[in-house]
């Protein structure tokens, strides 16, 4: 079996470039930004990618709810947190551009402030579950001229940019499958977080590989959902997730459960053409399994193994978003682009939409 490493394609080469590079190496002024709620299950991760951003100045952080702050405050990551109101970040003209990390169901309400007071916007993920109050929020963000960068963690990552790469070029066919997996394994409090909504399991996650098929493949022509409650816990929590995803050519499956053991082992998302296909197992680190038909410049006829460069989250998502915001470069995302994943998020967890 041979094997091969690969840099990456856009993304994935502006992330190299980026990576390592401190504050102290950057002339460029930094972004001034503000972090707002700290309900999410990325929150932390965020908070730590800002201060550690050589593009954004962390000003401060503002979470509303006085006892999801007072939970924080009191962990050592927020030991020098200086804490800022809701009224203090979006009127402060310094600050351009405010992650949103609150709880899912406060997402849309709090980044529609964001966008009203004309700062650019993160996003994490889903964007909650009201499509008219997200297409809302999107037309706002619009109209005022500043920028969406969602939460989706796979977008800068060097396995997804690498089967991006191959399909955007035609190297794997017509591709007329796709199986992805996402599971995770639990405790009660993290169940009963995501327990506000049917969709359960599939919200959580299945949107970071929704996100990612609707990137290859467009809006599926149809989806058909299957949220089940599989576990012993004495809860309402749909926690064994299906998603079907059909095409004119081509059939997708997304499963996501939430009580597998050592799970992120297992994740995986498998994309398969006429031509070719890629095994991305696990999916962070990423490391990948390539099939092709025919010998494809430094890809080889046959069965080969693919490594990659390590690259932590949130280096190439805040550098991209800085550039974009700075306008020296047009940001890969588009407001259609999220309402589409949105929309088919929602629909592969039994809503009408």
């Amino acid at each position: 079996m041979n094997r091969r490493s690969f840099i990456g394609s856009t993304a994935g080469l502006f992330a190299a470039t980026q990576f390592g590079i401190t504050a102290q190496e950057k002339t460029t002024p930094k972004i001034p930004c503000a972090i707002l709620g700290l309900g999410h299950a990325h929150a932390g991760s965020i908070v730590k990618g800002l201060r550690n951003s050589p593009d954004f100045a962390l000003a401060g952080i503002c979470e509303p709810d006085d006892g999801v702050r007072k939970a924080h405050a009191a962990q050592t990551l927020h030991a020098d947190t200086h804490w800022l109101s809701h009224a203090e970040i979006l009127q402060n003209p310094d600050i351009k551009m405010v992650a949103v990390e609150s709880d899912v169901p406060r997402l849309l309400d709090l980044g529609q402030s964001v966008v009203e007071a004309g700062k650019h916007l993160y996003l994490d993920k889903p964007a909650g579950t009201d499509l008219p109050q997200f297409r809302a929020l999107l037309d706002t963000a619009k109209e005022k001229g500043v920028l969406l960068q969602m939460g989706y963690m796979y977008r800068y990552n060097p396995g997804f940019d690498f089967i991006r790469k191959l399909h955007g070029e035609g190297v794997l066919g017509d591709v007329f499958t796709i199986h992805a997996t996402m599971c995770t394994d639990l405790p009660q409090s993290n169940r009963d977080r995501i327990n506000f909504h049917k969709g359960g399991a599939m919200l959580e996650l299945g949107c970071h590989l929704i996100d990612m098929i609707v990137l290859l493949l467009g809006e599926p022509k149809k989806v058909t959902s299957f949220l089940r409650h599989d576990n012993a816990n004495d809860d309402n929590l749909s926690d064994n997730t299906l998603a079907v995803l059909e095409y004119d050519k081509a059939m997708v499956t997304v499963d996501i459960s939430v009580q597998e053991p050592y799970s992120g082992a297992g994740r995986r998302f498998k994309i398969t053409g006429t031509k070719g296909a890629v095994t991305l197992m696990p999916l962070e680190p990423p490391a990948a399994q390539l099939s092709l038909r025919d010998a494809y410049g430094d890809d080889p006829k046959g069965v080969s193994d693919v490594s990659f460069s390590p690259l932590p989250r949130h280096i190439a998502d805040l550098a991209d978003f800085a550039a974009a915001i700075r306008g020296e470069s047009k940001f890969a995302y588009d407001y259609e682009h999220d309402y589409a994943v949105q929309r088919t998020v929602l629909r592969a967890c039994g809503e009408d939409v």
